[in-house]
This record gives structure tokens, C-alpha cells and sequence, in this order.
């Protein structure tokens, strides 16, 4: 392995896992929002709000991102909408991440037991309330471990949008690789800032699990 190579290329793909980072961050803000509308939907006694919820989690978890992406950027325009890559990668990354994320919320808010409901009644609060006051926040923090295993695979799977020309750190190393055919330094170089990247965010995730959890 070319040391030099790698430590004059480094400086390069080090920014544009900044794009990686910034991708990843957008897409799981956006998608957890959606995520919680979605799972307010799937526990919702309407049937027709419920099977509008579960066709969303259909097409979202039963194609792959990749064919979405595909579908946004490629597609899209035969119908006259145009998105940019940041723009495509932005809505496909979040609509998918959402499709996984809801039933991780619906399962958290299952999780708290009936007696949080009946307390919340007893002091008049209503349903939107006891929602967002009572339910929610402890349904967040019970699915933290789980969201952050969503957001892990969510900064690997932002190396799929180099297929819509999204210049991210898999891009980068991609076009570095074709224009110096040093491609065993080159991707060793994406593999170990994927690592650092990984374990970065493993122990922030950690430590905000720790500090949140209920003795």
C-alpha cells in the first residue's frame, strides 16, 4: 500500500465524507418525522389511514434503495420532474429510512403500558397531549438503541447514492480510483473513514443511551 499516495488523497475524501455525514443527518431527520406520522397512521383505528400506512411500508421495504434512487433520479424526469442528486438522494434515503423507522416507533409506542394512558385521562389531558407529552418522549427514549442501529445503516447506505452522480465520500473514492487506478489504497482509505465514522457515532449513541436510561 502506497502510504504517500493514500496521505496525499486523504485530505480530499476526508471533506467529502462531510457530504456522507451531512446526507446521513438530513435523511434521518426527515425520515424519523415522517416515520412517527406513519406510525401514528399504522395504529390508527381508521382502516383506510392504516392501509395507506402499510402500502407505504410495502413498496418502501419491499424494493431497494437503490432501484428508489434510481427511480427519483432517472425516472422522475420522463414526467417532468427534476430532482438534483442532492435532492434525489435526500428523498430517497428519508422515504426509505421512514418505512424502517415507523414500525420501530410503533413498536416503542406499543411498548408503554396502558396505565400511562389512564393516568393522562385522569388528569383531562387529551389524546394529541398525552401523545406528545407522555407517550412519545419515553417511546424515543426506550427505541434510542434501535434508532441507533438505523442511523449506523444509514451512513453506509449513503454510499449508494454515488449510482445518481452524488459526489459523497463512495464517489469520491470511486473517482479517484478511475483516474489513478491505485484502487486497493483507495477504497482501504473509504473502508477505514467508514470505520472511524462508524465508531464515532456507535459511542455518541452509546453515551446518549446511557445517560437517558431509567433505573
Amino acid at each position: 500500500m502506497n502510504l504517500q499516495f493514500t496521505l496525499e488523497k486523504l485530505p480530499i475524501m476526508l471533506q467529502s465524507s462531510v457530504m456522507t455525514i451531512e446526507l446521513t443527518v438530513v435523511s434521518l431527520v426527515a425520515g424519523t418525522i415522517l416515520a412517527i406520522i406513519i406510525a401514528f397512521m399504522r395504529i390508527s383505528k381508521q382502516k383506510v389511514i392504516n392501509a395507506i400506512a402499510r402500502f407505504y411500508l410495502w413498496i418502501f421495504r419491499g424494493t431497494p434503495l437503490i432501484l428508489q434512487l434510481f427511480f427519483l433520479y432517472y425516472a422522475l424526469p420522463s414526467w417532468g420532474i427534476t430532482l438534483s442528486p442532492f435532492a434525489a438522494a435526500v428523498i430517497g434515503l428519508s422515504f426509505n429510512s421512514a418505512a424502517y423507522t415507523a414500525e420501530i416507533v410503533r413498536g416503542g409506542i406499543i411498548s408503554i403500558s396502558k396505565g400511562q394512558y389512564e393516568a393522562a385521562n385522569v388528569l383531562g389531558m387529551s389524546y394529541i397531549q398525552t401523545m406528545f407529552h407522555i407517550v412519545l418522549p419515553q417511546t424515543l427514549r426506550n427505541i434510542l438503541p434501535a434508532m441507533g442501529n438505523q442511523f449506523i445503516g444509514m451512513l453506509k447506505d449513503t454510499s449508494l447514492v454515488s449510482t445518481i452522480a452524488m459526489v459523497e465520500l463512495m464517489r469520491e473514492a470511486q473517482l479517484i480510483g478511475s483516474a489513478t487506478f491505485k484502487y486497493t489504497e483507495v477504497y482501504i482509505t473509504a473502508a477505514l473513514i467508514y470505520l472511524l465514522l462508524t465508531s464515532i457515532f456507535s459511542y455518541i449513541f452509546n453515551k446518549l443511551e446511557a445517560k437517558l436510561s431509567i433505573y
